[in-house]
């Protein structure tokens, strides 16, 4: 049955506060997640597939395969490859994986989708893309993959990183073996 308030001509849509509340936004949306080493991260929600939670049974794991790569993953039946990101970005805190799911962010490029698993989403959120600084304090194997960053406290120097996930599916890792 349809919800008869939900049929609203395209006037009463631009006039409903939901609407202009999404058109007051600034910046641009991005899913804000953690990795397991505690640290914040941010991705453009125009690069992102979907966002699963992924039981642990349903990820199958390849042998002499890198570290940071937890196995393969039918995506509606699409196989792809499932990353640590944590790992995958040079972090030495593997991500917990004693849990019923796991976060998976599928990330697309072209014709190119791979799941990075997280430890905890934070959720969607506007970003002000001019307030983006450059990226400081990194390990150098992060450093190719990072956009910028936004301060989030300067007396604990904590930030939220903007992840490239062009440089991260164009990576070499993903065909190296560690």
């Amino acid at each position: 049955m349809v919800n008869p308030d939900l049929l609203m001509n395209n006037d009463e849509v631009q006039a409903s506060p939901e609407f202009q509340q999404l058109e007051s936004r600034e910046g641009e949306l991005h899913l804000r997640f953690y990795i397991a080493s505690n640290q914040q991260f941010a991705l453009p929600a125009m690069g992102i597939r979907e966002v699963i939670s992924a039981p642990l049974d349903q990820i199958t794991p390849i042998p002499n395969a890198s570290p940071f790569l937890l196995g393969t993953l039918n995506l509606r039946g699409r196989v792809i490859w499932v990353a640590d990101l944590g790992q995958f970005l040079g972090n030495s805190t593997t991500l917990n994986t004693d849990r019923a799911e796991i976060p998976v962010i599928a990330v697309e490029e072209q014709d190119t989708i791979v799941g990075l698993a997280v430890d905890q989403i934070v959720g969607m959120e506007w970003l002000n893309v001019q307030a983006v600084q450059m990226v400081t304090n990194v390990p150098e194997n992060m450093e190719p993959f990072l956009q910028g960053q936004w301060a989030l406290d300067k007396n604990t120097n904590q930030c939220l990183r903007l992840l490239n996930q062009k440089a991260i599916l164009q990576s070499e890792r993903w065909a190296t073996r560690n």
